[in-house]
C-alpha cells in the first residue's frame, strides 16, 4: 500500500520548485518515522499522511499563496485515499492530516498522526536544513538576499523582500514553541539553536560587524 501511495505522490511533484520537492516529502517521511515510533501512533495513517501532505504545493506557489496548499491537498489526496485498504475512520484521519499540517493553516492537528505530521514537517523548516531550505526559496522567487532597513511586518510574502531573514522572523524563530510532541520538541530544541547561530552571524557579517 505505501508503495503504490508514494508512486502516485511522486506524480504530483515533477517540475517542483527545490524548497518543497520530492526530497522534502521523503525527509519528512523519515521524520515520521522516527516520531511516529516514539509517540505509538497508527503508522500506516501516519506514512501515508506524510507522502500526501504536500501534493497541492504547486497549485500554492503558483498562486503566490492564494491557494492554501493544505486545504487543496486534502481534496486532492481523497481520490487517493479512497481506494487503499484502509478503514473509514484510518482514511478521514489521513485527510484530516494533510489538512491540518500547515504552520498558518485553520485546521488545528487533533490525532495523534496529525500532531506527529505536524511536528515533522516543522522540524524540516528550522536547524541547518530549515535554514539553506528559507534561502532556496527567497531564490525560486527572487527575493534579496536581506533588506536590513526592511520593517518585517511590513513586508510580503512571494514578493522582493520576501528573505531567508523574513522567514526567520516572521515563521521559523516561533516553531519551536508551536511543537506538539514530547520527541519532536526535544528535536526542535536542538534545530533552533543552531538556526538562531547563524542568523545572529548573518546579521553580523551582512553589516561588517565580522
Amino acid at each position: 500500500m505505501l508503495d503504490t501511495v508514494e508512486r502516485m505522490a511522486y506524480t504530483y511533484f515533477q517540475g517542483a520548485r527545490g524548497s518543497h520537492n520530492w526530497d522534502h516529502t521523503l525527509r519528512v517521511r523519515r521524520l515520521c518515522e522516527r516520531i511516529g515510533a516514539a509517540e505509538g501512533v497508527d503508522m500506516d495513517v501516519l506514512l501515508v499522511s506524510a507522502y500526501l501532505h504536500d501534493i497541492a504545493r504547486s497549485h500554492q506557489d503558483a498562486s503566490n499563496g492564494a491557494v492554501c496548499h493544505a486545504e487543496k491537498g486534502a481534496q486532492l489526496a481523497a481520490a487517493i485515499v479512497d481506494k487503499l485498504p484502509l478503514t473509514a475512520g484510518q482514511k478521514e484521519n489521513i485527510l484530516h492530516c494533510v489538512r491540518s499540517h500547515r504552520f498558518r493553516g485553520s485546521h488545528k492537528p487533533r490525532t495523534p498522526e496529525a500532531r506527529v505530521l505536524f511536528d515533522a514537517d516543522k522540524l524540516d523548516a528550522i536547524g541547518a536544513v530549515g535554514v539553506a531550505r528559507a534561502f532556496l526559496f527567497a531564490g525560486e522567487i527572487g527575493a534579496r538576499l536581506h533588506r536590513e532597513d526592511a520593517n518585517i511586518e511590513a513586508t510580503r510574502p512571494y514578493s522582493a523582500d520576501d528573505t531567508g531573514y523574513r522567514e526567520f522572523k516572521v515563521k521559523l524563530c516561533k516553531i519551536k514553541d508551536r511543537i506538539l510532541t514530547r520527541e519532536g520538541q526535544k528535536m526542535a530544541a536542538d534545530r533552533h539553536v543552531i538556526m538562531e547561530e547563524f542568523f545572529n552571524r548573518f546579521r553580523e557579517e551582512y553589516e561588517g560587524k565580522r
